[in-house]
């Protein structure tokens, strides 16, 4: 992790880059209130919650946004919540879900993550505009990853908050392929209305924040394309990301117990079922043997270890 005070940033801006369990969080220290964009996830809550008192220097947390609920974007919402009270905002689609802690809508359950419980204040949607750090934002929907994804652009500034819609070198998974969804053309739409901003800076969900967004558009819409010709590379990498972040969350996994982990993901086993039809010992040998390739990860002793 580190706190990045850019020299491309608005002074009343701070991004705190977090490593891949976490998302990146994006700090304002406005005159009159203070904001924080994402809170990474559940098993660095407490550390969330360091960084940003060290962050805020004293002032409380005013407001807390999410550009979307996956685990590793709200998975310290609920430690933020207690220590300041924070006025909560999520996307206006997730409102039930959340009233209701619906984990199987919240795809929790489907991905075997954790996150606390945690309530909201306010819903944003697309066309909403947002006072963060002194500046207006526009509140943009950016459906693919996730259907209720958010981003947020400062025309001022000419920045955007991308979350995992673009990323310097693609974007997140496109999850609603998985199980019967759309999500595809969903994300060719959202990196089309990208490409209609004026973008000098961006920060992404994981990753360094970075100039040229054109040429980050350039490879994610090549990305996409290849992804969309043939849906089982998707596949094939959302097994592989699902797996990595157990390992990441855990650093080691027991060979013998893989079959029976991966066999307990919904979203493991709704995209095995739609596109490798593989048997679970398979598909955990096929999985772990893929890490080991990529160099993200070990095999010794009977266990798969992070790399």
């Amino acid at each position: 992790m580190s706190a990045l005070p850019l020299p491309s940033l608005p002074p009343t801006m701070r991004v705190l880059e977090r490593g891949w369990l976490s998302s990146n969080n994006v700090l304002f220290l406005g005159r009159e209130q203070t904001a924080l964009v994402d809170s990474g996830y559940l098993t660095h809550a407490a550390q969330t919650v360091a960084l940003v008192a060290h962050g805020l220097q004293g002032r409380p947390l005013d407001r807390l946004l999410n550009t979307h609920l996956h685990s590793d974007h709200c998975g310290g919402n609920a430690a933020l919540q207690h220590a300041y009270r924070c006025r909560t905002s999520i996307p206006a689609s997730e409102a039930e879900a959340v009233r209701s802690w619906d984990q199987d809508a919240l795809t929790f359950s489907g991905t075997g993550q954790q996150c606390a419980r945690f309530s909201f204040d306010d819903t944003l949607q697309h066309g909403d505009l947002v006072m963060l750090g002194d500046l207006e934002w526009q509140v943009l929907a950016a459906a693919g990853h996730d259907p209720h994804s958010l981003v947020f652009y400062c025309a001022e500034e000419r920045i955007l908050i991308s979350a995992d819609a673009l990323w310097e070198n693609g974007f997140g998974v496109i999850f609603p392929e998985l199980d019967g969804g759309s999500g595809f053309a969903e994300a060719r739409a959202t990196l089309e209305l990208i490409a209609g901003l004026d973008v000098r800076l961006v920060i992404p969900g994981h990753g360094s924040p970075f100039s040229g967004a054109d040429a980050a558009l350039e490879r994610a819409f090549a990305r996409l394309d290849y992804l969309a010709a043939d849906p089982l590379r998707n596949a094939h990498n959302a097994i592989k990301v699902l797996l990595k972040f157990l390992l990441l969350e855990r650093q080691q996994l027991k060979l013998d117990e893989l079959p029976q982990m991966l066999s307990a993901l919904p979203l493991v086993v709704a995209a095995n079922r739609r596109f490798l039809q593989l048997s679970e010992a398979a598909l955990a040998e096929w999985t772990a043997a893929q890490l080991v390739r990529a160099g993200a990860a070990e095999i010794r002793d009977g266990f798969l270890l992070n790399r």
